[in-house]
Parts: structure tokens; C-alpha cells; sequence
């Protein structure tokens, strides 16, 4: 079999790899069972008999105040047993969107669509047809995304003149209900256009004000909103006005693309944004020739522009291991779960895991173990957030599933038995605790 182009483009092969083999130390490997004297932290847990990464002998793992600890288990610290399932970093969904979903509810029958504006319409009859409100729909998907694992994630809830900010205000109330299990960064995204629809621009700014939002959003700025200059001077002014940052989604797979992202890149620059800016999907950049995505890495990288991708096909994911060699952030997300725009999503980023390597045609371990990598690395490298591991002063962030080995977890998409956040066990057997 001839692979597709994007596997010799080096979609994944040679990705960073998960972790190093992981060796046991005195700290790690057997404290618990012979406690140390002193009061216990506020909260000291002991995850006895588990394999991270797979690793052939089992340990216990000390958690104290939400941090993996190298220091002997503190006397009265809780003890939970791990049954020797393997242990895996936490997953990242780095591109949702919670507020669109209708997960949980009723059956929607969709009609046809064809292009950005007749799929706007349908989430505004969905939106109106809906008899739970935002916040629920939004809380039942997000809490599921816990039981499968997901430690943190971006949600992109829609501004526009026809809902207003109810998205925002929707997964944000999610957000606070699920605090103590999810970390959320939230975008004020203007899915009907920044400029082509009146109302919006001053829509995003009052988000911007009111602390609503981490991020401001944006659209295809030439495709859609026919507005290259001034979406991105709005979206860009609002950013470096209310110290947000940008998160703008991109589809064109021509030259538009590519001079959109120069754009980005020009103001990203004359702000002194870098670091704060992130660009979805970009299914201009897997068209580029390898002397042409050189470039354009080495720019998105000089200034950490991150980029995600949800792993659409293989034709539209973006060349993930080439963006590693120049340094740039790539994570990995969900997109839109059970919407108008499509009936399926499930918000489970170890299936996402699965999708990016289907869809890649990767067989060899390393590379399987590259895509699980992206799911957990990748969105905490997009969102900046400290990687989840096992290494003293890493976030207790993890995942217990019955499995042999990382690869095979990727492949089979065993039961997440347990979830932990911050130290805390906050799933059990896919539902939360």
C-alpha cells in the first residue's frame, strides 16, 4: 500500500514521545507502605499499585496538595488502590465547543447546509428550539469529557447579536460548576463574522470588559467576513486593550489562508503578543511545500504562535511533527459534539487520540504513542499549563485504565476507571464522582 502524502509529510512520525521510561525511585516506589511521622498536608493521597506509562512493575504514587511528591507519604494520608492499572497523563481537548451541543437531549434532525452562514442559521434554530438552557447543555457535555479523561479544555462558546453573550455566560456557569475537576479557558468566538454581522464587534468587547473571556475569537477574515484588516485590527485591539488573548479559526486551504496568517503573524509581532495567539484548524498550512512550511513554522515558532487541530482527515491535519521541529505548539481538540453543524463528537479526546492516528495511518508504537502525546502535551503546551506526568512537582492530573502498554490504550480505548484532578479521584468507571 502506498501511505497517504501527509505520512510522508511527517504528520506524527518522530512526535516527542510521552515520557521517558519511567524508573521507579525510593520516592516513588515504596513510601507509602511505611508512613512518615508529622501531620498529614490538607490533602495527601497515596495511588498504590499502578503503572505509569505502562511500565512493567507497579508503584505507589504520593500526591500532596494536587503535585506528584518525591517525599515519603505523610501519616494519615488517604490511600486509593490503582489494581496495577496502567496510569496515563490526563488528556487536553484544546478546541470545543460546549455551548453549540445539544448532548444529553433529545434526537436533532438536521437539515442540508453548505457553507459557514446556512450552518449560523441552524445553531440559531437549534439554539431557540432548545428547552435546556445553555448552562446545562454545556455542564453535561464538559462533565462527561471528565469521565473520559479530560483534565482541561478551551471552549469556544458563540457571540452574536442572536444569542448575546448567553454562550459565555452559559459555559461559564459550567465552568464554576465543574471547578474542582476541569480547567477551562473560555473564547469569546463570533461564529456569525466580527464584521459582516452588525453588533458583534461591540458583542465581544463588552466580553472583553467583563472578564467573561480568556480569549477573543475570530473567522476567516477574508473568505467570510470579507474583511481581512479590519477583523484582525478589531480582534487584535481588543486583545492587547483587555490583556486577552486570540484564538482565531481558519478553513481557507489557498492563499487566502496563508495571508491571513501572515497577518496574524505581522500584528502578532507589532503587539508583543507573542506566546498569546492561537489559530484552529489552518488547512492552509498541510498544502504548503516543504520549503514554504519551513518558513512559515519558523515564523509561527519565532514568535510561539500555538495551532491546533482536530484531525479531520488526511488531507486537513496539520503536519504535526514538521511544526515540532520548528518549535511550534500543536494540541489537539474535540471540535463540535452532537450540533447542528454534525451529529457526531463525543468529546472524548482518548477517541480523538485514536481519530489522529486513523486518520494518519500510523502503525508503529512510537507513533501511537505520538498521537496520545498530542492529546495530553500538546493542549497543555497550547492552553499553558504545566504538562500532566509523574515526575515530583508535575500536576497529579491522570488517568487509570486497565491496559498493557500506551500504543494498545490508543488502539482498544479501554474504560477510564479513574480520573484524577489535582490529587483528587473526580471519575470512576465513566461517571463522576
Amino acid at each position: 500500500m502506498t501511505p497517504p502524502p501527509l505520512s510522508r509529510r511527517g504528520v506524527l512520525a518522530g512526535a516527542a514521545s510521552l515520557g521517558a521510561a519511567f524508573t521507579p525511585t525510593a520516592a516513588s516506589a515504596a513510601q507509602p507502605s511505611t508512613p512518615g511521622s508529622g501531620p498529614a498536608p490538607k490533602k495527601a493521597v497515596v495511588f498504590r499499585d499502578v503503572r505509569p506509562f505502562g511500565a512493567e512493575e507497579a508503584v505507589d504514587l504520593t500526591v500532596v496538595d494536587g503535585r506528584i511528591s518525591d517525599a515519603p507519604a505523610p501519616r494519615g494520608a488517604k490511600v486509593v488502590d490503582g489494581g496495577g492499572r496502567l496510569a496515563l497523563p490526563a488528556l487536553v481537548d484544546a478546541h470545543i465547543h460546549p455551548d453549540k451541543t445539544s448532548w444529553g437531549g433529545d434526537w436533532v434532525s438536521r437539515e442540508p447546509a453548505s457553507g459557514i452562514a446556512e450552518y449560523c442559521a441552524q445553531d440559531v434554530e437549534l439554539f431557540r428550539s432548545q428547552k435546556r438552557p445553555v448552562g446545562e447543555r454545556a455542564y453535561g457535555l464538559m462533565a462527561h469529557a471528565v469521565t473520559r479523561g479530560t483534565r482541561a479544555m478551551r471552549a469556544h462558546a458563540d457571540v452574536a447579536p442572536a444569542y448575546g453573550l448567553a454562550g459565555l455566560e452559559g459555559v461559564a456557569e459550567a465552568r464554576e460548576r465543574l471547578a474542582d475537576a476541569l480547567d477551562v479557558q473560555i473564547v469569546g468566538f463570533p461564529q456569525h463574522g466580527v464584521i459582516r454581522t452588525p453588533g458583534t464587534a461591540k458583542l465581544l468587547e463588552d466580553a472583553a470588559r467583563s472578564g467573561l473571556v480568556d480569549m477573543i475569537g475570530g473567522i476567516d477574515p477574508i473568505s467570510f467576513d470579507h474583511a481581512l484588516d479590519e477583523q484582525l485590527d478589531l480582534v487584535f485591539g481588543l486583545a492587547d486593550r483587555y490583556g486577552v488573548g486570540v484564538d482565531i479559526h481558519l478553513h481557507d486551504r489557498d492563499e487566502k489562508g496563508t495571508t491571513v496568517l501572515r497577518g496574524i503573524i505581522e500584528r502578532t509581532r507589532a503587539l508583543s503578543l507573542r506566546g498569546k495567539v492561537t489559530v484552529s484548524h489552518v488547512f492552509c498550512l498541510p498544502f504548503l511545500s516543504d520549503s514554504e512550511l519551513d518558513t512559515m513554522a519558523g515564523d509561527l515558532a519565532d514568535l510561539d504562535i500555538a495551532l491546533t487541530t482536530v484531525a479531520p482527515n488526511e488531507s486537513l491535519v496539520l503536519p504535526i511533527t514538521k511544526l515540532h521541529e520548528h518549535g511550534v505548539r500543536v494540541g489537539l481538540g474535540s471540535d463540535g459534539v452532537r450540533d447542528s453543524w454534525s451529529p457526531f463528537g463525543n468529546a472524548d479526546m482518548l477517541h480523538r487520540a485514536h481519530l489522529l492516528g486513523w486518520v494518519t495511518d500510523v502503525r508503529l508504537d512510537d507513533e501511537l504513542t505520538a498521537c496520545y502525546t498530542v492529546g495530553a502535551h500538546g493542549g497543555a503546551d497550547v492552553m499553558g499549563l504545566d504538562r500532566a506526568g509523574f515526575e515530583p512537582g508535575d500536576p497529579a492530573d491522570f488517568v487509570l485504565v486497565r491496559g498493557e502498554c500506551v500504543p494498545q490504550v490508543v488502539v482498544d480505548m479501554p474504560q477510564r476507571d479513574m480520573v484524577v484532578h489535582g490529587g483528587q479521584v473526580v471519575a470512576r468507571n465513566g461517571e463522576l464522582v
